[in-house]
């Protein structure tokens, strides 16, 4: 099955604008709500069988079962029928919001993850389903919200179908992402003869294995002295005043600017990198380990593990190039020409090789140049 996910900025009307405020609060209350439910029968579990704690005790019945989504949907129908609130709302929107927080828990054993925090505002809720005949032009047909009129900025694809559709409250606006899915099967793209080797690179952007290198827009760092000025202002106001909202409103504005001409940089890269090669090689990075170490403010302002895990694979798969992760294992150490093992430090960022005297910078000796195989691979969609 192939999933397409398609952005489109909406333009509601006020009685549309005031029923997607209600139910982004209605969300955000019954999730809070959740929360609490499984944080008290949690906390009346902590404490030994034959004491309790000095300063305060969860009274909760021992037979009373954990709270999980499925025990939690059943409540949250019962409590339709008598709070006019939860009526007011899509039953289906409210049962995604109780997934959410199940999903929550579920990282949180399986992945080590942080125990989830109750929400001050919910910025986006969920269709899981959506109305027949739905697609109209310039405009969308949505449960509970009906008609609403967006700004169609590309077309619907051809032979797909709308799954379910995510309305998100941003700062410019609120946006429509509907997924479009297919039960039509795509064979996997096909391995040409020119292949290219991409190296992430710490003082550039990324390195290929044909020389160039491209450098980091700095994008957060270029828009650091507007930005300090307006926190700076912002400290000075008094909290939840106008003057405040006005000043959080600009600091948001410009960060989605930022973001915005990020990953419209990213796209037009992918599509200079497929220009140039049949086959593109990436190292197999945990992108995640880069945000905390010693790197970490240069790739969090780069977006490097978007372009590279995200954006890189779709637009392969959407211009028929193959993609394929190779092991990141001593690509740094391995001299591209007569595959001698020379060990260097971080701060070396030439590679001199002590066996043929091969001279490169570093990033691109270490863009992979595999012969193009079927292993590792990894496919855009």
């Amino acid at each position: 099955m192939i999933t397409l996910t398609y952005q489109y900025k909406l333009k509601p009307s006020k009685q549309q604008e005031m029923e997607i405020n209600q139910i982004l609060d209605v969300c955000k209350s019954v999730y809070n709500y959740a929360l609490r439910e499984r944080k008290d029968w949690l906390s009346s579990r902590k404490a030994a069988i034959n004491s309790c704690s000095i300063i305060s005790e969860y009274i909760i019945p021992a037979d009373t079962p954990y709270p999980n989504y499925n025990h939690q949907a059943k409540s949250l129908t019962i409590a339709k029928k008598t709070n006019p609130r939860l009526k007011s709302i899509n039953a289906q929107v409210l049962q995604q919001t109780l997934k959410t927080l199940d999903r929550a828990f579920s990282e949180m054993k399986s992945l080590g993850k942080g125990f989830p925090r109750f929400k001050k505002k919910l910025r986006s809720f969920v269709f899981p389903t959506m109305l027949k005949n739905c697609l109209g032009c310039g405009k969308v047909k949505l449960p509970q919200l009906g008609w609403v009129k967006i700004r169609q900025s590309r077309l619907y694809p051809d032979f797909f179908q709308a799954k379910q559709a995510r309305i998100v409250k941003k700062v410019t606006g609120y946006y429509l992402m509907i997924t479009f899915t297919s039960s039509e099967l795509v064979p996997d793209n096909p391995i040409g003869k020119v292949s290219l080797g991409v190296d992430a690179g710490i003082e550039s952007f990324i390195a290929t294995s044909t020389g160039k290198l491209v450098k980091s827009p700095k994008l957060l760092l270029g828009q650091l002295r507007e930005l300090k000025l307006l926190q700076r202002k912002l400290k000075n106001k008094k909290s939840r005043s106008n003057n405040w909202l006005k000043l959080q409103n600009k600091i948001a504005r410009l960060y989605e600017k930022i973001a915005n001409v990020r990953r419209d940089w990213h796209f037009k890269l992918a599509h200079q990198i497929c220009d140039l090669a049949d086959n593109i090689f990436v190292e197999d990075i945990n992108f995640k380990s880069w945000s905390k170490g010693i790197v970490r403010k240069q790739s969090l302002d780069s977006g490097i593990g978007q372009f590279i895990n995200e954006i890189l694979p779709y637009i392969c798969w959407k211009r028929g190039k193959y993609y394929g992760k190779v092991d990141k294992n001593y690509t740094s150490q391995e001299c591209p020409q007569c595959g001698h093992i020379n060990k260097k430090k971080l701060s070396d960022r030439k590679h001199n090789c002590s066996s043929c005297g091969y001279q490169i910078n570093r990033d691109i000796a270490a863009a992979p140049t595999p012969i193009p195989s079927r292993e590792g691979s990894k496919r855009g969609g």
